[in-house]
């Protein structure tokens, strides 16, 4: 792929909180444009053996405002389960973002907990 000269270089945000079950990601303000992000947030969970009804849920906030929450069973004991969202978020000239993900567990424990955003150019 050719890039034209004077076209900004795609960014590439990430925060992998690892077994932890807060994540957080601060994309700053750009002074120069306007950008668009997808943004997708991981959690992986492992689930025990021998517990009964295990559950894991997902909730992520978009400065400070929850834009989503999903909890559900944790299947597949002795492996791994998962929840995942994906949002795309206009920012505009100057606009700063913070992406807050939060992870709640019953029976199962957090594995991995990530942020990711990618600008579409």
């Amino acid at each position: 792929m050719t890039r034209k000269a004077g076209t900004p270089v795609p960014e590439h945000w990430r925060c992998d909180a690892g077994s932890a079950s807060v994540a957080v990601l601060h994309i700053p303000g750009a002074l120069d444009r306007r950008r668009t992000f997808d943004i997708d947030v991981s959690l992986i969970v492992r689930v025990p053996t021998g517990f009964d009804d295990p559950w894991h849920e997902l909730a992520v906030e978009l400065d400070g405002r929850q834009q989503w929450r999903r909890r559900i069973p944790s299947h597949s004991p002795g492996q791994t389960d998962g929840l995942d969202y994906h949002h795309r978020i206009e920012l505009e000239t100057g606009r700063a973002l913070r992406i807050r993900a939060i992870a709640g567990v019953s029976g199962s424990r957090v594995q991995q907990l990530c942020i990711e955003a990618r600008e579409e150019i």
